[in-house]
């Protein structure tokens, strides 16, 4: 017990109330204490104020496409913080971060790679927006396996390499990358700078830049089996196996395919014939879905003048009657047929294909100058007629299709397919196959390489969930997700090896 007197080990047990109600102003340990709360106050006003707004005065342009606490972006994949690849590349010119369309209409940049940083890897997990592929592109017959380490970034550009040399039984290996599930568009102006591989008296690779509807994922046949190319929303015989009626009718007489089927697809899995309750992925299961293609380039060779073509093209499903669409304007314009025609291909029984060749210039060979090539894309569910696609070439404009010219065909018994509605996502890839021209093995020369400077994407200022793989009104998450056994097992070539059914189609089945 305290006795009253003073404790030398405790000065609070020996008070003295007149010294204790006196106080200084300067008090040493009193600033000190001060000063900190005012560093602390400081810094984390500079955090949180400070910092964006510095970084807002450097490029208060740019747009982050951010929703959410967090800062999630536009394509539902990253936040946007330093040292994290972003949306848009800092690297990417002021100047290119608007254009005027070919429509006329003010479109803003909203994603960009310059490929810039030397080293970059696309292993699975390396890279918010691309994965490299690691497996044999067995849908079109191709010759290569396809390996993460043939491609990498350097010298300020996206290096693709084909080798020849042995891998998984194949002789050769060269690299694709996807940006499947990560990175995805709904309308908008996609621009693509590419240096092609060897030179223009050199035939047999495959360089291509292209896209594909989300809801079917390259090389992954289950995925694809009734998707691709389906661009569809009419319940009609256009759904059906084979485009062929119970009744067997239209016949191959009437198509003008002479005794070859029109169409060997095993009709559009997700149709607007679907019976209610089916497993679709929405927004409603009346609204037909598919994966169309739209094709920025796929280059070739035309060894009657030795001079390089890129063929530009929307692959689209159910068929025309032999194929044929409207050439003539104004349902289809070509810009300078001097140097583009209309694509002789017109589509065999697994593709029907509105492509238009357009010649390239021998520069863009080698790795020295690079080609701008791309497309505008316009469509809205709501007002489908505005739809268009036009593409280009170092670029220019080369051609544009409309709703009219894949619009219904009376003699194939088929409504009007659409300008793809779809979540887009990118595809650049340096393949080798017989299917698409006879490889010149005496003259082609490995290794080779398919160079790519910049990735662009643009978009109108009004465009509504425009730069996701899951918009509202085409969503694909949960459907994905519900079928991961078909999305992650490139092996699995037709949607039944995956353990699913086609949903039961009104017409064809009944509900």
């Amino acid at each position: 017990m305290w006795d009253r007197e003073p404790d030398l080990d405790d000065a609070l047990h020996n008070p003295d109330p007149r010294r204790d109600n006196s106080w200084t102003p300067f008090s040493w340990r009193g600033w000190v204490n001060a000063s900190a709360l005012i560093i602390l106050t400081g810094a984390l006003l500079m955090l949180f104020i400070g910092y964006p707004a510095w970084l807002w005065s450097k490029k208060g342009h740019q747009s982050f496409n951010g929703f959410n606490i967090g800062g999630i972006n536009g394509s539902g994949q990253i936040p946007e913080f330093p040292q994290l690849p972003r949306l848009i590349d800092p690297d990417t010119p002021d100047e290119v971060y608007t254009r005027t369309g070919h429509d006329g209409h003010k479109y803003n940049l909203v994603f960009s790679d310059e490929f810039n940083r030397d080293g970059r890897t696309f292993w699975p997990g390396d890279d918010p927006f691309w994965e490299a592929m690691d497996f044999h592109y067995w849908p079109t017959d191709d010759w290569e396996w396809y390996d993460p380490q043939q491609i990498t970034t350097e010298g300020g550009h996206l290096v693709f390499t084909i080798e020849q040399k042995i891998s998984h039984d194949l002789n050769f290996v060269s690299g694709m990358l996807q940006s499947w599930n990560k990175l995805c568009f709904t309308t908008g102006y996609i621009e693509v700078a590419v240096s092609l591989p060897l030179t223009p008296r050199q035939f047999g690779l495959w360089p291509g830049a292209w896209t594909l509807g989300n809801l079917g994922r390259a090389g992954y046949g289950a995925t694809t089996e009734g998707m691709w190319p389906y661009t569809y929303d009419t319940c009609d015989l256009g759904t059906f196996p084979n485009q062929t009626g119970l009744d067997g009718a239209p016949g191959p007489d009437v198509l003008g395919t002479g005794n070859n089927k029109l169409s060997t697809l095993p009709g559009q899995r997700l149709s607007a014939c679907t019976c209610p309750g089916s497993d679709h992925p929405g927004p409603r299961h009346n609204v037909g879905r598919g994966a169309p293609e739209v094709d920025i380039l796929e280059a070739e060779i035309d060894r009657s003048r030795w001079v390089g073509r890129a063929s530009q093209s929307l692959q689209v499903a159910p068929f025309n009657a032999a194929y044929r669409v409207v050439q003539d304007e104004p349902a289809t314009t070509i810009y300078n047929r001097t140097i583009t025609h209309i694509n002789e291909y017109e589509g065999g029984p697994y593709q029907q294909a509105v492509s238009a060749l357009t010649e390239l210039d021998d520069k863009y060979y080698g790795g020295d100058e690079f080609n701008v090539m791309g497309f505008e894309l316009w469509s809205n569910p709501d007002r489908r007629s505005e739809g268009y696609i036009t593409w280009f070439a170092d670029g220019k404009p080369t051609w544009t299709v409309t709703p009219e010219t894949i619009g219904a065909d009376t003699r194939a018994q088929i409504g009007p397919r659409l300008i793809p509605e779809e979540p887009l996502y990118v595809i650049l890839n340096l393949g080798i196959s017989k299917s698409f021209q006879d490889p010149d093995f005496e003259n082609l020369r490995f290794p080779a390489q398919m160079k790519v400077d910049y990735v662009r994407i643009y978009q109108r200022p009004e465009a509504k969930d425009g730069l996701t793989c899951d918009p509202p009104n085409r969503p694909t998450a949960k459907y994905i997700t519900d079928h991961l056994n078909a999305y992650m097992n490139p092996n699995l070539t037709i949607w039944a090896n995956a353990s699913y059914t086609f949903p039961r189609n009104s017409l064809l089945d009944g509900c």
